[in-house]
């Protein structure tokens, strides 16, 4: 639910940003390319962001949209998505219909102790890493318009209900998330947070695991969309390679195209294990190295 990118978009004249991450009944600044500010209505939300669903207010045809989108993706999942997440996307419920976020809290809760809360559209990091701390996972209220069935710009309640919601059923990765949450906090205070958005990025997002059965992906930016869930396991275009904690901090990315690396983990616990260290000594080497470009490879890459 937080904008993640390279590029910092400036925020329109009217659009006034809070630092601190907290609500001030607007838009916040965004990251990445954009003509216009996320949408959303920021005025009803809280201090921290959250807000209520109003399930009543989606219509039939919202409903509709969810289903449609919920089936694609479904059918493409066995042999592409890993088990993990095939095994726990059930947990989303019927869908004939857009959950309600208590209900599916209520799960998540008896599962590994998260819950989801509604949030207007993207929010500042600050917002969004101190509710993963918490174990409460961002989710947005709207749904995309017919016309953006294939591509929406900004995460929608259809991306991230099905892309991530799932995963947090898996006690592993749900504690990866909210240790990642805390380490967020902390790198916002150490000015580091673009080393931290590539991890997010390259695992949470866009991530794969080796299986016994082969390539997977795991990440929510893959398995919610109609074409990169394909391209990032089975195209040769696309290079794969070991996870590298500091190699991914280096290492940019891109927003509008498929991604053309992906890093592969071993198990989710090597993702857990990878944030108990303290990053400070991290972004401090890494800050002193060069960056290098998405489609970059190394002598030292383990390549897939």
């Amino acid at each position: 639910m937080v904008a993640l990118s390279e590029t910092r978009v400036e925020a329109s004249a009217d659009v006034a940003i809070d630092p601190r991450g907290v609500n001030s009944g607007v838009a916040p600044v965004t990251y990445g390319h954009g003509e216009r500010p996320p949408r959303g209505d920021y005025a009803q939300a809280r201090s921290d962001y959250t807000c209520e669903q109003d399930w009543a207010a989606y219509s039939a045809a919202d409903h509709e949209l969810y289903r449609r989108l919920y089936e694609r993706q479904a059918a493409q999942l066995r042999g592409l998505a890993c088990d993990q997440f095939i095994d726990a996307i059930g947990q989303l419920g019927s869908p004939a219909q857009i959950p309600r976020f208590d209900d599916l809290s209520e799960r998540l809760r008896r599962a590994t102790g998260w819950e989801v809360v509604a949030v207007p559209g993207l929010i500042p990091e600050e917002a969004f890493f101190s509710l993963l701390s918490q174990r409460r996972f961002p989710v947005t209220g709207w749904i995309r318009k017919p016309h953006e069935f294939d591509y929406v710009v900004e995460p929608d309640v259809f991306h991230d209900l099905f892309g991530h919601v799932p995963l947090l059923f898996n006690p592993m990765f749900a504690d990866y998330m909210q240790a990642y949450g805390a380490g967020g906090l902390k790198a916002s205070r150490l000015e580091s947070c673009e080393h931290l958005a590539r991890l997010y990025w390259y695992t949470v997002e866009f991530g794969l695991i080796d299986t016994p059965s082969g390539l997977r992906a795991y990440g929510a930016g893959i398995l919610s969309s109609a074409g990169e869930l394909r391209h990032s396991v089975t195209s040769r275009e696309p290079q794969r390679l070991g996870f590298d904690l500091e190699r991914i901090m280096r290492t940019r990315y891109r927003i509008d195209s498929y991604q053309s690396t992906y890093f592969v983990i071993d198990s989710f616990k090597q993702l857990f294990d990878a944030t108990a260290p303290d990053f400070k000594p991290i972004y401090e080497r890494v800050a002193r190295l060069q960056e290098l470009s998405a489609d970059e490879r190394l002598p030292s890459d383990r390549a897939f």
